[in-house]
């Protein structure tokens, strides 16, 4: 086997990070040498990293999220290598490669310094760190598994960040027919079309049937334009108005959910999402009940997670968490019968695990079905209206020859 030099980034036993080449065979001879020398390697590679785990993220999510799941795997990392805390927080600031997460993280640290808790330092930046996250990280450092809870948490964002990616970018190339359609058909009938008519005007012939309406469309389109565009802005600021209140987004909400396909999507990406979040706290040993208050609040859907409440409320009653989750009638049938066999089986932690796993798989699925469906749709539609504009402009040039003859 061919001599490789490879690129390592190790820890050493007073928390300093080291970097270099090592010329070896394989990556596991590297990672051997390193721990020869007391050393805990990080990363082994035939590239050089910018950071200590570079991630290939997706394309889509918001720079918080991806500055979080990279500090989650990057403490869980440090912290699982023997690092102290403070000095895994100042090389996971040094690391970043986002401005402002940096001065986040050094915020971070420089409460901790003062005399707070890690989960009260982090509490300290509610729009990076989740009520989720910090009671996470309060209960690893009440029980002293500080690493294991930040390498929970790094899975939980990973899943979570994966499944939210899937179904954005399964979604945009719909979106992007639908508009790219709808524009080609306006650019047809505002353009296109009058520079057509403009061969008939002076002219006594008589128009087929599909051509007249066709004109008389055109010439709405072209009259009547701003006012269609002023009333669908208006229109739609009038509905993120409205879905912005809580009556107006409990009825969105429950609206989507009965929407063909589509519902049974988004019902299965927020039961993975609660199953996850709860399968990270129980598993940690956070009270059921107060698994469930925070599983609720990191949910989109607000019909779903008002049914929590009845939920925690049969939890304290002694009823368990399958029965109540059953009777509330908003988690697939599936879900209630697991959460049974993980209360009989006093493994409750794993079954939620295993129901967010079944349920990721599902909502991938579903989201699958529906744009195998919705795309050939929009297709069908979009050329259906296109090409009866061409068969209307056809009829009209036949019936000129006909009429030359």
């Amino acid at each position: 086997m061919p001599v490789t030099s490879f690129h390592f980034r190790a820890v050493t036993t007073d928390g300093k990070l080291r970097t270099g080449t090592i010329a070896a065979e394989t990556e596991r001879f590297v990672a051997s040498e390193l721990r020869k020398q007391g050393l805990t390697p990080v990363y082994v590679g035939l590239e050089p990293k910018k950071g200590a785990f570079e991630l290939k993220l997706p394309s889509f999510g918001g720079g918080k999220r991806r500055g979080v799941l990279f500090f989650t795997q990057e403490m869980s990392t440090l912290l699982n290598s023997g690092v102290p805390l403070d000095r895994a927080l100042a090389i996971t600031s040094e690391l970043s490669e986002q401005v402002a997460f940096r001065l986040v993280v050094q915020d971070v640290l420089r409460v901790l310094k003062g005399g707070k808790s890690l989960a009260d330092s982090l509490a300290t930046h509610p729009d990076h760190f989740s009520e989720l996250y910090v009671n996470m990280v309060r209960a690893g450092e009440a029980s002293g598994s500080l690493a294991a809870v930040f390498e929970r948490l790094a899975e939980f964002e990973r899943t979570r960040d994966e499944l939210r990616n899937y179904i954005i970018g399964s979604m945009v190339y719909p979106a992007l027919l639908t508009l790219v359609g709808i524009g080609s058909i306006l650019v047809l009938m505002y353009f296109v079309v009058p520079r057509f008519a403009s061969v008939f005007e002076g002219s006594n012939l008589k128009m087929p049937l599909p051509t007249q309406i066709m004109l008389e469309m055109s010439a709405l389109v072209r009259q009547y334009a701003w006012i269609g565009v002023l009333a669908t802005v208006a229109g739609v600021a009038a509905f993120q108005a409205h879905i912005r209140t809580a009556a107006g987004r409990l009825w969105w909400d429950g609206y989507r959910l009965r929407i063909p396909i589509l519902g049974d999507a988004l019902r299965k990406a927020e039961t993975a999402r609660f199953a996850r979040a709860m399968s990270t706290l129980v598993a940690n040993s956070v009270p059921l009940v107060q698994s469930i208050h925070i599983s609720r609040g990191i949910l989109n859907n607000r019909k779903i997670a008002g049914s929590l409440e009845a939920v925690s409320q049969g939890v304290k009653r002694g009823e368990g968490i399958a029965g109540p989750m059953k009777k509330t009638g908003e988690f697939p049938p599936l879900a209630s019968h697991l959460l049974s066999v993980g209360e009989e089986t006093g493994r409750i932690d794993q079954m939620f695990a295993r129901m967010a796993e079944i349920y990721e798989t599902d909502t991938k699925n579903a989201i699958k079905r529906f744009t195998s469906l919705f795309e050939p749709l929009i297709i069908l539609v979009l050329g259906l209206m296109v090409g009866t504009l061409i068969l209307s402009m056809l009829l009209a040039i036949t019936s000129i020859n006909e009429v030359a003859m």
